[in-house]
């Protein structure tokens, strides 16, 4: 069956996790994706704890969570003929992808500019944290600065506590779907004009993107939006509650409608046509009345009463899953986001499913996670035809591991 990508080749000299997110995902949809590493050392990620197996492998859970659908050639950028090796590679590829600090690619001399010359139609991706411009162009880049830079951590946690950090380094990942969203984006302007292009994404422009209603709640009022912990700034109740089992469930009363099937199921039936809550601006407007009674009556019972009453009564309501409910609930499984895989060395190996589903072109788990340098000889030799001995000079002299 083909895939949506098949016959696209990626040559991905990113590493940690912005780039190898977006090449994961173009892996996924069938992309041929070539990750480059460092001889003896690879990404920073295969060492970060916990070890897969172990520490031996180079395979952390870090590592293998996104780089599945890849192969791993080890080559020394700083050794000129290194850098020829990736020239070659670019040749015939269609994808570049790096995030180094903006000029690093330079100075290895697999710049777009460089690559460019060898191959007019490539695409080349840069991710960085700041962009290829601007007056923060050469600042370090980390998940909790652009989280803090990109306001998300001024609208997270509870009111009069500590800014709090979204506990997955989301803004990477943003910017390696936005990444992949440009990539797919520049192929098919390619197909029309025929010419590559170059792509600057930064980690901070693509989370001030993901800032929308609450910008424009800023936008409109010029007030800056105050941290709420779970709740809404623009509707109530919406927010998390704590259950007589100790247990947190989610509660989403997103319209009037669904306020009065609230009321009749958990017994206010009283407050329905209250004046003070009938309305959602009202509700808004009353909030810290109307939250301490929902607290109260929703101590009264377990999580699992309260979910299984107001789904019933039409009432969205959900438990806050931790990883072990997310991995044995029955629609996750259902709709197979839970995967495993066999590894020649590490042996079985979960990985998170696809979230697209096509109908025709299946994404597909073809290969595992790759073992540095794994690939090297393979590609050297199928790909850019180097002979048995070229390869073992290479090898010798440390230009390849």
């Amino acid at each position: 069956m083909v895939a949506p990508l098949e016959g696209v080749r990626v040559l991905d000299l990113s590493r940690v996790l912005a780039g190898p997110f977006c090449s994961m995902i173009l892996g996924d949809l069938g992309a041929e994706v070539i990750k480059v590493e460092r001889p003896g050392l690879g990404d920073d990620t295969r060492y970060w704890a916990p070890p897969w197996v172990n520490e031996e492998l180079k395979l952390s859970a870090y590592f293998v969570s996104v780089n599945r659908n890849k192969k791993s050639i080890a080559v020394d950028l700083a050794k000129e003929e290194g850098r020829r090796i990736i020239h070659e590679l670019a040749r015939i590829s269609d994808v570049v992808l790096e995030n180094f600090r903006p000029g690093v690619a330079r100075k290895l001399g697999v710049d777009y500019e460089a690559l460019r010359a060898v191959n007019p139609k490539i695409i080349y991706c840069s991710i960085s944290g700041f962009g290829q411009t601007g007056p923060y162009r050469d600042w370090p880049a980390y998940d909790i600065a652009i989280q803090a830079l990109g306001g998300w951590m001024g609208i997270t946690g509870e009111p009069g506590r500590p800014p709090v950090r979204i506990g997955v380094a989301l803004t990477d990942m943003i910017a390696g779907l936005y990444a992949a969203l440009a990539i797919l984006a520049a192929l098919r302007a390619r197909e029309l004009t025929g010419e590559g292009q170059y792509i600057d994404i930064s980690l901070l422009d693509a989370s001030i993107s993901f800032m929308t209603y609450m910008a424009h709640n800023y936008f409109a009022t010029g007030e800056n939006p105050p941290k709420m912990g779970s709740a809404h700034p623009n509707i109530v109740p919406y927010q998390a509650f704590r259950a007589g089992d100790g247990r947190w469930i989610i509660l989403a009363v997103a319209n009037d409608r669904i306020w009065k099937r609230f009321c009749r199921a958990v017994g206010l039936d009283h407050l329905a046509d209250d004046p003070r809550f009938s309305t959602n601006p009202r509700r808004v407007e009353n909030r810290d009345e109307l939250i301490p009674i929902i607290e109260e009556v929703l101590a009264k019972k377990p999580s699992h009463e309260w979910v299984k009453l107001l789904m019933e009564a039409g009432v969205p309501c959900v438990p806050v899953y931790r990883m072990s409910d997310i991995f044995s609930d029955p629609h996750v499984l259902h709709r197979q986001m839970l995967l495993e895989v066999e590894h020649p060395r590490a042996g079985k190996m979960k990985q998170i499913g696809f979230p697209i589903k096509f109908s025709k072109t299946p994404c597909a788990l073809r290969h595992p996670p790759p073992l540095l340098g794994e690939h090297t000889d393979e590609v050297l030799r199928e790909l850019l035809g180097y002979p048995e001995e070229e390869i073992k000079r290479l090898r010798e002299e440390g230009v390849i591991g």
